[in-house]
């Protein structure tokens, strides 16, 4: 398999991911890899590493605003993050895809799925955002009035800076292997907000998914249309950021969906086990047949008639 960085500009702002391939033939499909705010293609390496020999296309992008890709001032929401996947995908001319979603990216991949049922052939939601309140102090705090001017304070006076090396000194600690990866991940989230752009947008996508109460967008009263479409949720069932209880409530309200939970994973469960990562999602993906959803095909479930 051949890894590569690439960049397309798109509505005038550079837009970059990290493209993994056969090295010979046409891919027999293509599979997108969606990070978490503050996050990057990056967090998704080793599980690319571990798909070497894969016959699938992976495409895992940056993000607006986040690791290479242009952080213009504007929408940072779901709907926006969807419609910015699209036209990558429109760009490079790939029609159906299975989209995979870490914290921020599942609620990327739900919206994405639930704007563009035909370009959709499977769903796969790890650790995800928008599926109940629940949610760290920590987001929360950075949802709060302020906070777009506390968080490039920190940064320029060190502050941010020297949190970064108290999480990487953790890391290099004897603990458990599954708490290093997580703590060595918080510290390259931390990290990137360093530069202005990157807070800038942290900000705004918080705000936007955010409340002082937890999380205010959810997806849960439509998981009921991702019937027909293969859906895996994946958990940590450690995960200190968005509680597990999600994952087993989600999979309740979407027929037909799987849910794996990784005992020993915190947040990161693709990073905290990249093999079993690959492994599951690899069986997945041969072992169900696309999805065929459209606009046509939700009409009937939505139920409703106007008056």
């Amino acid at each position: 398999m051949v890894s590569t960085r690439r960049t397309v500009t798109l509505h005038g702002h550079p837009m970059a991911w990290i493209e993994a391939g056969p090295e010979r033939g046409e891919p027999s499909e293509v599979v997108v890899l969606l990070h978490g705010v503050a996050g990057s293609s990056s967090t998704w390496e080793p599980v690319l590493e571990r798909l070497a020999g894969s016959r699938r296309l992976l495409l895992a992008p940056d993000l607006l605003g986040h690791g290479e890709s242009a952080g213009p001032s504007g929408d940072f929401s779901m709907g926006a993050f969807a419609n910015g996947l699209r036209d990558l995908l429109a760009a490079l001319g790939h029609r159906r895809v299975t989209v995979v979603g870490h914290s921020l990216g599942g609620g990327v991949a739900m919206q994405f799925a639930y704007q563009f049922p035909e370009m959709c052939s499977r769903l796969v939601l790890v650790s995800s955002g928008g599926l109940g309140r629940g949610v760290s102090p920590t987001l929360r705090l950075a949802a709060l009035p302020g906070a777009g001017v506390v968080v490039p304070l920190l940064a320029r006076t060190g502050a941010l800076g020297l949190g970064v090396a108290a999480l990487r000194a953790a890391a290099a600690l004897p603990l458990r292997p599954a708490d290093q990866v997580s703590l060595r991940e918080y510290a390259r989230h931390a990290g990137s907000l360093i530069e202005r752009a990157h807070a800038d947008a942290f900000v705004d996508t918080v705000r936007g998914v955010i409340g002082p109460w937890g999380q205010r967008v959810t997806g849960t009263d439509r998981l009921y249309l991702t019937e027909g479409l293969p859906t895996l949720v994946v958990w940590g069932r450690r995960d200190p950021i968005i509680p597990v209880g999600h994952a087993y409530r989600a999979a309740s309200l979407m027929p037909g969906s799987r849910l794996e939970v990784f005992d020993s994973s915190g947040h990161f469960p693709h990073c905290d086990e990249p093999g079993r990562f690959a492994a599951l999602l690899t069986e997945f993906c041969d072992a169900t047949e696309p999805g065929r959803l459209d606009a046509a095909s939700l009409g009937p479930r939505l139920g409703g008639f106007a008056s």
